[in-house]
């Protein structure tokens, strides 16, 4: 598949009326590895459909599809997730975490989100601070937390906020007990592909394609035209680079004088770097 068509094929699904969360995570997967090609990602489709064909058929409420998707997913089929795994740009992938069943908890999350929904449960993503689980139910109503990264353990209220405590100082407010929207998980596996890339310079080009897909959702914050345009000065891109400096600096003249002639200045030096 190329790269053209891939991004014509997420840019389309990201604005679809009802987004796929899974055919989304994996054309990021694509876009980390071109040798998967259309019928590799429909074998981890198919992959999703068979783990979804051996649930019970509605098993009850919320603590009972808990338990059906921990012992399916977690104890049997051994998806869960280990420190070492934050080191691996692949745990960041759907089609590698389909295959070595190990991954970031927000991937391992889209598994069990999308084995959920393929059999009927009532899941959805559940986006902590500083660490992604699983909702079954209704929030603030018998809802029921499940921790994929540690095979699908359920989370009682406690632990829930003490997950919160450790990670902002506050309390657990109801509103983080929202259900994530497909985007905003889709929005939060490029921002932690992007901080996994950017703690290693070498690897700017993961980097570049992670900004780049972020610029083909609905809504995303201007500065990563800034950030596009940085790393491709860094990868050696000079004119396209400045141009993009210049076209970024355009857009916040209104705003900043000052930081428009900053903007400009680092596109004549990027230009300068071709002599």
């Amino acid at each position: 598949m190329r790269r053209e068509e891939r991004r014509e094929r997420f840019a389309a699904q990201a604005r679809a009326g009802r987004p796929d969360l899974a055919r989304l995570c994996l054309l990021i997967g694509a876009e980390a590895d071109e040798d998967l090609d259309e019928a590799a990602l429909d074998a981890a489709e198919m992959e999703l459909d068979r783990l979804a064909g051996q649930l019970p058929y509605r098993p009850g409420g919320p603590e009972e599809w808990a338990e059906a998707l921990r012992e399916l997913l977690g104890v049997r089929e051994g998806f869960h997730g280990l420190p070492k795994d934050y080191e691996r740009l692949g745990s960041s992938l759907l089609p590698v975490v389909l295959r070595r069943r190990r991954g970031l908890p927000i991937l391992l999350s889209v598994v069990w989100i999308e084995v959920a929904r393929r059999a009927g449960a009532p899941a959805y993503g559940v986006a902590l601070p500083g660490h992604f689980v699983v909702g079954l139910g209704t929030p603030g109503a018998g809802q029921v937390l499940v921790d994929p990264f540690d095979g699908g353990r359920p989370l009682s209220g406690r632990e829930a906020g003490d997950l919160v405590e450790r990670t902002t100082g506050g309390p657990l407010e109801p509103e983080r007990l929202r259900p994530a929207e497909p985007l905003e998980v889709v929005r939060r596996v490029l921002n932690n592909i992007s901080a996994w890339a950017a703690a290693r310079p070498e690897r700017a080009e993961v980097a570049l394609w992670a900004v780049e897909l972020s610029l083909l959702l609905p809504s995303h914050p201007a500065e990563l035209r800034y950030e596009r345009a940085r790393l491709l000065v860094r990868r050696g891109d000079f004119l396209t680079g400045a141009a993009e400096l210049e076209a970024y600096a355009e857009v916040v003249e209104a705003l900043s004088p000052d930081s428009a002639a900053r903007l400009r200045d680092q596109a004549r030096a990027a230009r300068a770097r071709l002599n």
